[in-house]
């Protein structure tokens, strides 16, 4: 079992930075892909990137430049760092946890807006 709590969402203006984080509890964080995801307001949700449990990450195209995920398995925790933020990333980012066995935890989420 892991749970999950994200920290850091907030009000920001357009062009200004947020790091988000995500605060693992349970054991083995480390045998965790952990993804960052994001609903915008009608929208689908969509993955922001993945922290694989090797290190690497992965980002979508669209998300490519402005997002930057990292982790430290020793405080279990895993960060979206964003900048340069503009009015359409303004939704609720949510952390997951998911292992090679496929099990599958999420966070409550964390409240980003921009405004312009």
């Amino acid at each position: 079992q892991v749970q999950l709590v994200e920290s850091g969402g907030g009000l920001v203006q357009a062009g200004g930075s947020l790091k988000l984080s995500c605060v693992a509890s349970g054991r083995s964080f480390e045998d965790y892909h952990m993804n960052w995801f994001r609903q915008g307001p009608g929208k689908e949700r969509e993955l922001v990137g993945t922290s694989w449990k090797n290190g690497l990450t992965y980002y979508p195209s669209s998300m490519k430049g402005r997002f930057t995920i990292s982790r430290d398995n020793a405080k279990k925790t895993v960060y979206l760092q964003m900048d340069n933020l503009k009015p359409e990333d303004t939704a609720v980012y949510s952390c997951n946890a998911l292992s090679d066995s496929l099990k599958n935890y999420w966070g409550q989420g964390t409240q980003v807006t921009v405004s312009s």
